[in-house]
């Protein structure tokens, strides 16, 4: 299938919002879509567009750029400790107090 034939194909069959920021699109701004493969591979293209997902060019790009950013080895910082504050933990007995 050709690029113009799965994106044709894509933009009847899946819902015009990106998938990354959720940001909806109108048919007059349809151009600011675009397919991307979530497998990578451009030829991997089924009609049911299981390996497609629409995302806006700003989101496409940044996809690509953490994509060559990985491949290159600089996946930027090393994520901390998870955090384990809770906020809302005494939120039940403040509230049970309270009756």
């Amino acid at each position: 299938m050709s690029g113009d034939a799965y994106r044709e194909r894509a933009l009847k069959i899946l819902p015009w919002i990106c998938t990354r920021c959720a940001r909806e699109f109108p048919a007059s701004r349809l151009r600011e879509l675009t397919v991307h493969h979530k497998d990578g591979d451009h030829h991997h293209n089924p009609a049911d567009g299981s390996n497609w997902e629409l995302l806006c060019v700003y989101c496409h790009e940044n996809e690509h750029a953490r994509f060559e950013d990985a491949r290159a080895g600089g996946g930027g910082e090393k994520p901390g400790p998870a955090a384990t504050y809770k906020a809302l933990a005494g939120l039940g007995d403040l509230l049970k107090r309270r009756r």
